[in-house]
Formats: structure tokens, sequence, C-alpha cells
């Protein structure tokens, strides 16, 4: 019998999470499922960590001994060179490093003017941007709120629920959710998948739209990505923010603690931003699969619903029941292949999340359903 750090069988098991303090996340079970295969709880690259960042991050270990760059450089130029591949060098001085989003996340929240937050306009979003809001005394406004919010946060493309909005939907959304001299955060982590013209469909190309916001209503438009999804590094912690000007920059690193991304870390970066190979392998295989999997579980149960747009790394399923969804989390994780229940931390329990993985590990999560 697979060993967990929790009786898999109490629906409202956290693991390792302190329910009172801490935001549930997936990713935990892994290491405690004694027959583990695969981690489909998470919304990490199908290919797992990319071969030039682990060499990198192996090698860097030798330099342990010593601080990381206090500027992060040449990690953040290489950076910005990935995100704006012409004029990168206009760009990099309001790009800054964090030890994952979630720092960032909470290190914006902390400058942000106080008042009202509010979250996108989706059921459910990635939770660390309302567990911040909350801790730092925002009153919280609901997603269907008609009221302008002096700080705003919208995932997109939207984790879990998989809702996508277009650029000109993005902005449209700020204009019309946003007090005048508020922030508004997009996190755009999952957008790289989109496909090799990800940045035509991103805000971090749409500097002249972002200084306008900033120079007549006072609006901060901050743009937040998780890496650690895009390049599989969740145990690295590896995010940035691209602010609104170098001063909202500043701010920032006013706050942030020194040396809070590791020199592994940042050598991974330095590699993974120029692996072509593996950025083509994503964008080649992530939909194919994540489309053959849909029909292989539609097939078992046609009766559930599922959520996403192609592109991307995860499905977002509905169930229609609690016990069905319940089922399937417990039969997975007893296959070794766990996956994500919409009832810890979004409150959804007839939902499950499954990460887009290699055919031959859907196949034993595949196997595992047939018991549900």
């Amino acid at each position: 019998m697979p060993t967990t750090s929790a009786d898999s069988s109490n629906s409202n098991n956290t693991g390792p999470w302190d329910s009172k303090l801490q935001q549930f996340h997936g990713g935990q079970e892994w290491a405690y499922l004694d027959n583990f295969v695969e981690d489909f709880s998470v919304t990490t690259n199908a290919f797992g960590m990319p071969e030039s960042g682990k060499q990198a991050a192996v090698e860097s270990v030798q330099h342990g001994h010593h601080y990381p760059p206090a500027d992060q450089e040449p990690a953040k130029t290489s950076l910005a060179r990935f995100l704006w591949p012409a004029g990168f060098e206009s760009e990099r001085n309001r790009l800054i490093l964090g030890n994952g989003a979630s720092e960032l996340i909470d290190l914006v929240i902390r400058m942000a003017p106080a008042g009202t937050w509010k979250p996108g306009p989706f059921r459910t979003q990635y939770k660390e941007y309302e567990r911040s809001a909350r801790n730092n005394n925002f009153e919280l406004l609901s997603s269907d709120s008609t009221a302008k919010a002096n700080v705003a946060c919208l995932v997109n493309p939207c984790n879990p629920t998989g809702d996508y909005l277009e650029l000109s939907e993005v902005k449209q959304w700020i204009e019309a959710n946003v007090l005048p001299g508020g922030y508004v955060l997009i996190d755009e982590s999952m957008q790289p998948w989109h496909s090799p013209e990800f940045r035509d469909h991103s805000l971090v190309g749409q500097r002249e739209y972002v200084q306008r916001l900033y120079r007549e209503n006072s609006i901060s438009v901050f743009v937040v990505h998780s890496w650690t999804k895009l390049w599989c590094c969740t145990g690295l912690r590896l995010g940035s923010v691209v602010c609104p000007t170098a001063d909202h920059m500043r701010d920032i690193k006013k706050l942030q603690v020194p040396w809070s991304v590791n020199t592994v870390a940042l050598a991974f970066l330095g590699a993974v931003v120029s692996d072509d190979v593996y950025l083509r392998k994503t964008w080649q295989s992530t939909s194919a699969w994540r489309s053959q999997t849909v029909a292989r579980i539609a097939e078992l149960f046609p009766q559930w619903v599922f959520h996403g747009r192609p592109f991307l790394s995860w499905i977002w399923v509905d169930t229609g029941s609690e016990e069905t969804a319940q089922k399937a989390v417990d039969c997975a994780r007893a296959a070794g292949v766990p996956v994500r229940s919409g009832r810890q931390g979004y409150s959804l329990p007839s939902f499950i999340r499954i990460a887009v993985r290699e055919p031959s590990k859907v196949d034993v999560l595949i196997d595992a359903l047939k018991s549900v």
C-alpha cells in the first residue's frame, strides 16, 4: 500500500500544509507515495526540468560558498532578452526576480494602496493573491462585484479554471475594475504555453499602454510570472515581475530581502531562457497530449465536463459530484499518480485538476480512474 502523510480517506486532508496559516497547493503528495509514478497535481511542463537548466544548476553548486549576485545578474538580463527579444536593454530596468512568484505577489500587495481588493472575473483563481490581500487587511470584494478596487488581481490564463482573456479583453477588464491610483497585478505565468507568438498576446509588450494608464490615471500595472511552471523547476523557486516603471521596481527591491534568488536558481534561469529546443517541444506536444487525455477520460466518463483552452498544461474537470471527485482523487493517489482536488483551497469539491503528461504516464492514470 502507498504511504501518505495523512489518511487518504480524509477529504479535508491538507497534508503538510498548516490550514490555519498557509494556502493549500498541490505538489506535495509525491514524497509520501512509495509507488510514485507521476505528479498530475501540478501544472508544470510535461517534459520535466530542461537538461540545459539541470546541468547549469548542478555546476553552479560549486559556487555555493559565495553569495549570489545582489543585482541578480546576468540572469535578469537573460530573462529580459527572453521577454523582449528586441529592445530588452530599455526594458530590463523594470524587471525584478523573486523567490517564486509568491514572494513578489506579497511584496507588491504590501506596497499597494490600502482599501479594497478584487480578483479576476472567473469562478476561482490562484489563491496566493487573496491570501496576501487578506494578510494585509484589504477589504475583499467578490469576482462579480461591479465596484472598482484599489488593488485588482487577474490570473490569465486562469489557474485552475482554464479561462482566458485576449489582450483587448484584459485591457477592458483593467479599466473597468481598478480605481485611479490603484494597483493591478496580471499573472501571465501560463501565457508562454500559448504559442511561439505568446509575446504578441502579453501585456509585457504593451509598454505604451501601461505607461499611459499610469500617466493619465495613476494606475500601476504589474505583470507577474512564475517560471517554475514553464521550466518545471518548482523546487528552485523562480518568479519575476515586470513593473510599470523603474521606480516601482526599486520600491519592490527596497522591501525584498537580499539574495532571495539563490545561485542555483539564477544559473538555471540563465540556461533555460535560450533553450529553444525545449520550448519547441512544449508548443508542439502540449496541446496534442491534452486533447488525447481529454478524449480518453471522456470515453470513461462522458458526463464529466472539461474546461480550459487547448494550449494549457492542465485540464480542469467537473465530475458532477463531490463523491465522484473524491473517488478520483483517492484512486489516482493509490496508483501513484496524484491529481489536484478542487476541494482544498478552491472550495469546489466536484472538480479535479489534471496535469498534461506524456501518454505512457496517462496510461497509469486512466487505469486508476477505471476504479472510480
